[in-house]
């Protein structure tokens, strides 16, 4: 639709609950690649007029607009790496009724067209200052935004993926880069102007805060309850990017909540109460969510406590990157293996773009049977538009060696991710998992596991078992929407259990895999009132920060190192725990590395444990900190005895601080460690 037929469209009034996935608003349809960049642009100045010069912000009539101005909200966002969904829903004090609904974001589809999609894509293209209109990109309340992110995004950067900024979210937990620096797109030409990750997730934030204000002007999103999700294998630094983006664009008040318990909550309240059925006393739920760029695997105990059922979440695993990204990758190498074999060579652009191809073929495949291939186009920097393109096709067979085989082979419960031997170059990008096998990586964490649930009384592992055994599985993610892979996960699954003569895991119903994560934290922030029913868990690893030793210069020998523990597993928000006893000296005034490191086994240690060995699967070692701490009323480079105090604040990131054991002096070691100037 046009601008104005848009404009028009929101006078209407809105219905108060969601559409159903039938009802939902549909894609459009991404036109297949025919030109080159410099062609596109040219068409678009030659034929498209500005469709409006200029946009007033725009009140649009909506059910909340009425409501009193102290009526508050409980708003939850999942800041996807391929999606964003802001779910909500009215919190009253003297209600337990929880009604919530998904907001349709409205979003540029293609110059001058403006829809409304439950999803918000996580893109941001760098448009040619030739490519687009004056006055085609206004939004309903900014004549023109600083960044095209969304539909729009995604469909011209189908076309010229060298524009495009992608899976930023997955950068925002690269140690290896600096996440303020614009680096993205990685692999764009100097005219194409970068962004950083963190602008990237900014301008996300941004679009969504924008459009919650367009639309409820009356409530600003400022005011109300807000979640964030993130991934439970984030690291405190990219917890802590995360909240910074918040707040840059005024949202202050944001805490953050795990995308695996998100997924919980949301199934919980879907539900209505009848969880209870459908788990039991001593289950243990496995969380398996596959989304675009990582997959995230989690834990969470079934116990009672005075005739109640309580949720405990137990474990969480490693961060691994490998998602429908690494998917979609592997079928544009197959594609590119295929095209070379036939004497057609693929430019590292052209690679790209024949990765957003394969990203909508496989889909399309997934959820049609009876399609058997799909059509690719190529397009080349030629002139020519019928010379200036490749030609080939995604077969249902490729998809299904390549993925199902490939991402999710049937191993057995012992197998463990294989590592290679890593060049020592290698070219700027993700580090991504070495293996691509997930159902690998699932066997890794379920044995690393085994012990986890120790603690629990109402949870009994058999004495033979080699693994903890799930008995009931929660899927999340897009990528598992795929039924062919859903029921291969679920298979290699069972095949472990029956092996070890244990009962199959079932699969719990109800979950919505493209809105579950929000909808469950705009739930966790009506639990937060003491409403509903709450997971316990707490940090979801334990913290160790380096004590170097003061033992004499050795000659070729570096100063031994402990692992102080600072937080332990299960620490929860809120709290803080101090160490007046133990003294250390810190170096003020220069600059000091602190190291830090992580443990999500070691669950028996408490703040002020010691440990002066340690192996690389009980401890890993999180991204270095440099800093220089201000002098204040000290001197440059002085050694001032203090004690550690560490909390986890509400906002659920990791704060440690020194304490001066000699006079008021407080320095806080800050955790956003990959910041730069912005």
């Amino acid at each position: 639709m046009s601008l104005f037929d848009h404009l028009k469209k929101m006078q209407e009034p809105k219905p108060d609950a969601v559409p159903s996935k039938a009802e939902a608003p549909s894609k459009p349809e991404v036109p297949e690649p025919e030109m080159s960049i410099n062609e596109i642009a040219s068409t678009l100045m030659e034929t498209q007029q500005p469709v409006i010069e200029a946009v007033e912000p725009q009140t649009a009539p909506d059910p909340i607009v009425n409501t009193p101005e102290h009526q508050r909200f409980s708003v939850g966002i999942d800041l996807g790496t391929t999606h964003c969904v802001l779910s909500y829903a009215k919190i009253d004090a003297t209600d337990d009724e929880f009604v919530q609904q998904v907001m349709a974001i409205p979003q540029l589809t293609a110059p001058g067209m403006i829809e409304d999609s439950y999803q918000l894509p996580s893109f941001l293209y760098q448009a040619h200052e030739a490519e687009l209109a004056e006055g085609s990109t206004a939004l309903p309340w900014t004549a023109k935004p600083e960044f095209l992110v969304g539909e729009i995004a995604r469909n011209l950067g189908s076309k010229t993926p060298i524009r495009l900024v992608s899976s930023a979210k997955s950068w925002l937990c690269h140690a290896g880069v600096d996440c303020k620096s614009p680096i993205l797109p990685t692999e764009a030409p100097e005219d194409v102007e970068r962004v950083s990750p963190f602008q990237a997730s900014v301008a996300y934030l941004q679009h969504i805060s924008d459009a919650w204000h367009y639309k409820y002007p009356n409530a600003p999103l400022a005011q109300q309850d807000l979640v964030i999700t993130v991934p439970a294998s984030f690291d405190p630094a990219a917890r802590e990017l995360t909240v910074e983006a918040a707040r840059a664009v005024g949202l202050n008040q944001a805490i953050l909540l795990e995308e695996p318990q998100a997924a919980v909550y949301s199934w919980i309240e879907k539900s209505c109460g009848d969880w209870r059925k459908q788990a039991t006393c001593g289950d243990v739920i496995l969380v398996i969510d596959i989304g675009g760029g990582t997959t995230d695997l989690s834990l969470i105990a079934v116990t009672q406590q005075n005739g109640n059922l309580e949720l405990t979440r137990v474990a969480v695993g490693d961060h691994i990157l490998l998602g429908g990204d690494n998917m979609d990758l592997a079928l544009a190498y197959t594609v590119k293996a295929k095209l070379e074999q036939e004497g057609q060579r693929l430019q590292p652009w052209q690679l790209q773009a024949l990765t957003h191809g394969c990203r909508e073929a496989k889909e399309k495949l997934f959820n049609d049977d009876s399609i058997e291939n799909i059509p690719l186009v190529v397009a080349n920097r030629g002139s020519s538009l019928i010379g200036g393109t490749l030609r080939t096709e995604l077969t249902r067979e490729e998809v299904q060696r390549v993925l199902v085989e490939g991402f999710l082979p049937r191993v057995a419960v012992g197998d463990r991710p294989v590592s290679r031997t890593r060049t020592g170059l290698r070219t700027a990008g993700l580090p991504y998992a070495q293996d691509a096998g997930i159902t690998r990586h699932l066997a890794a964490f379920l044995s690393k596991q085994q012990y986890a649930t120790n603690d629990l009384p109402d949870v009994n592992l058999p004495e033979h078992a080699t693994f903890l055994h799930p008995t009931a599985v929660l899927f999340n993610g897009g990528v598992l929407k795929a039924g062919d892979l859903a029921k291969r996960l679920m298979e290699v699954l069972n095949s472990w259990l029956t092996a070890e003569l244990a009962p199959e895991a079932r699969l719990l119903a109800g979950a919505d895999l493209d809105l579950a994560v929000a909808r469950g934290a705009a739930y966790y922030g009506f639990v937060r009132k003491g409403k509903g029913v709450r997971i316990k868990g707490g940090t979801a690893a334990s913290y160790y920060v380096g004590v170097e030793s003061s033992m004499p210069a050795v000659p070729g020998m570096a100063p031994e190192l402990e692992a102080l523990c600072i937080a332990p597993f299960g620490m929860e928000e809120g709290t803080q725990e101090e160490l007046p006893d133990d003294e250390f000296g810190l170096v003020i005034g220069e600059p000091v590395r602190f190291r830090f490191f992580a443990s999500n086994t070691r669950r028996e240690d408490r703040v002020g444990t010691r440990l002066d060995y340690w192996t690389d699967e009980e401890l890993s070692e999180l991204a270095e900190i440099e800093i220089t701490l201000p002098v204040e009323d000290h001197r440059p480079g002085e050694v001032v005895p203090v004690h550690l105090c560490a909390a986890i604040t509400e906002v659920g990131t990791l704060e440690l601080n020194a304490v001066s054991q000699r006079d008021s002096g407080r320095w806080k070691i800050e955790f956003d460690v990959r910041a730069g100037e912005g």
